[in-house]
């Protein structure tokens, strides 16, 4: 990778990253432990914040993305990974440059609005789930057939035995579909296993849940939680590639090691004692053993009133022994002062984190030279990251009438705690938030003669992108894969939640060079190769032409709304439209 900071502060990191005496290779993780604190203020950690060598513009140009986005993905802030001292040390640097292109610090004076955090790490060696009929089975081999953790953080061994294992189909309670795979069925103290996404995906009727589209009932995070409401020991998903949109590697990578959560109210007690994936090879074989035909089940499930199934004589027993650190990362927050109406409020996200390192200098396992253990995350989401300092860099330079917010939010990879925290935690009121957009993974793929929105038919947010990039000869194009979920996955969500008109538009997949065949198969060859792996690396080798188009769309958006006097709404019908509407009432006349 091309690197761009000083040699002390590789001599400093690599000091501290000693080959271990074996080559072993490491297990595959996220997050590291936090070796210490880290620093509250931009002024520190200087030798990790060197500035950019050759300046930055007040336009968005390639070569100010490319020197912001090979930073952000140097092997120096080893995956960006949340309370870690080098993932710490990539919001310093965020903040610095905040701080460098005039923004003004958003957080009661400070940059950082602190994120109370744990990294929680299981023991593989002493934890364990097993689930057979058979009272001497063999443990499901974690990561090759399973993945499991638990959202406890006050307990440090936890277990359960011989828990009845129940097919509870999709684990979902959709009251506005009429849909209950609970009704009926007291699962306290049960295992539930249950399949990924919801039964609009599966059937593809456009008249049950919301068709090919996914739902918030198709999210893994709220089949745990709807499992915890229910009173499960353990909740099981089981990985498909398709429904999930991501194969089994993106689950190994994504979910062992250090797995970091909001520090919760009640240490997380009121959640299942384990929460898991497994293969879906696995449970094919599992269900063989209770007697079962797996694809007759899934077909079952897909239908209005399906029942909980008993999967016979099967047993479920865990173990986790587990280690749980406290941390803090940090969301970086910068704004511009409107010079007309600074109360009024338009925002900007991207998130700064990724996956960390497969391993820490504590890990006797850990080689820094030999193998390449590090999540970079250039295109996850290095590029958001950088397109949101472009943007404020240029608009900085336009002295925008409402004041503009950018927020560089952490712990997305984590399930988009950074921002929800920063949600439940507004440092300005949401209702004086006129809009907001977000960006995320933006893949360099060169132009392309469109834009894709994610959640196309939300908000009037859209209507302004069709005008900005007819000026480009360009389109919008609504999302091609809805069956991902992708609304539902990135950080835009949790101020969608409260109301906020939200808009993620994301690079296009229809290639002025070789047309969409073109564009989608490069979307497949990132997810399928690339994403959450070592291999989302920065190449000087990126065509990025489109990104710069996109940067500018996206400017050119916000711009207008920082310009005006309009207040954009969600469509009619939308489900975060009455929140809106309650929200702004509550705004007094002065406002």
């Amino acid at each position: 990778m091309k690197r761009l900071f000083a040699s002390s502060a590789l001599a400093l990191l690599l000091a501290a990253c000693a080959p271990p005496e074996d080559e072993t290779t490491p297990a595959e993780g996220a997050t590291p432990a936090p070796t210490e604190t880290p620093s509250s203020d931009a002024e520190t950690d200087s030798a990790l914040l060197m500035p950019l060598p050759d300046g930055t513009t007040s336009e968005i140009t390639e070569a100010d993305l490319r020197a912001r986005l090979s930073t952000l993905a140097d092997d120096t802030f080893e995956g960006r990974g949340p309370g870690s001292e080098a993932g710490e040390a990539a919001a310093d640097w965020i903040a610095a440059e905040m701080e460098r292109i005039g923004l003004t610090p958003a957080v009661d004076g400070s940059w950082y609005q602190t994120v109370g955090m744990v990294n929680q790490f299981v023991d593989e060696g002493l934890s364990g789930l097993t689930i057979s009929s058979a009272p001497d089975a063999d443990p499901l081999i974690m990561r090759q057939e399973a993945v499991y953790w638990t959202k406890r953080q006050e307990e440090l061994d936890l277990s359960f035995e011989d828990s009845e294992v129940i097919f509870i189909g999709y684990g979902a309670v959709a009251p506005e579909y009429d849909w209950n795979d609970y009704e009926g069925f007291d699962p306290k103290g049960k295992t539930v296993v249950m399949l990924v996404n919801d039964p609009g995906y599966a059937t593809q009727d456009p008249d049950l849940f919301n068709g090919n589209a996914m739902t918030y009932y198709g999210r893994w995070t709220y089949k745990f939680e709807e499992a915890a409401r229910q009173g499960v020991d353990a909740a099981i998903v089981i990985h498909e590639t398709e429904p999930a949109s991501y194969g089994w590697d993106v689950v190994r990578n994504s979910w062992t090691g250090a797995q970091a959560d909001l520090v919760r109210k009640n240490g997380g007690a009121d959640r299942a004692i384990m929460e898991g994936w497994v293969t879906k090879d696995t449970a094919v074989r599992l269900f063989e053993e209770a007697g079962l035909d797996f694809e007759t089940l899934k077909k079952a499930a897909e239908k209005p009133g399906f029942e909980p199934v008993p999967m016979g004589d099967l047993k479920a027993s865990g173990r986790i022994v587990q280690t749980v650190e406290k941390a803090e990362s940090r969301n970086v927050i910068g704004m511009i002062e409107g010079t007309e109406t600074p109360d009024e409020y338009m925002l900007y996200t991207a998130h700064w984190d990724h996956l960390g390192n497969a391993a820490t200098p504590d890990d006797p396992n850990f080689t820094f030279a030999s193998e390449d253990l590090i999540y970079n995350g250039a295109v996850d989401n290095a590029t958001g990251s950088s397109a949101l300092l472009e943007i404020a860099e240029k608009m900085k330079a336009e002295a925008p009438a409402r004041s503009v917010l950018f927020a560089a939010v952490t712990l997305e990879e984590s399930g988009l705690l950074g921002s929800a925290y920063m949600a439940e935690n507004p440092i300005v009121p949401h209702n004086q938030i006129v809009a907001g957009i977000n960006m995320d993974g933006a893949l360099p793929i060169g132009r392309t003669k469109d834009m894709v929105v994610v959640g196309y038919g939300a908000s009037e947010l859209e209507t302004i992108l069709e005008e900005v990039l007819e000026g480009q000869d360009r389109v919008v194009k609504p999302d091609p894969m809805p069956q991902n979920g992708s609304f539902y996955r990135s950080d835009h969500i949790s101020y969608a939640k409260k109301g906020v008109p939200m808009l993620y538009a994301d690079g296009g997949d229809d290639m002025i060079e070789g047309g969409r065949a073109a564009g989608q198969a490069a979307g497949r060859d990132y997810t399928a190769n690339r994403y959450h792996k070592p291999q989302d690396e920065y190449s000087p080798d990126w065509n990025m032409a489109g990104m710069v188009e996109d940067v500018t769309a996206l400017f050119e958006v916000g711009f207008q709304i920082a310009q005006s006097d309009d207040w954009p709404t969600w469509f009619e019908g939308n489900e975060f439209k009455a929140i809106r509407e309650a929200d702004l009432a509550t705004r007094t006349d002065s406002e």
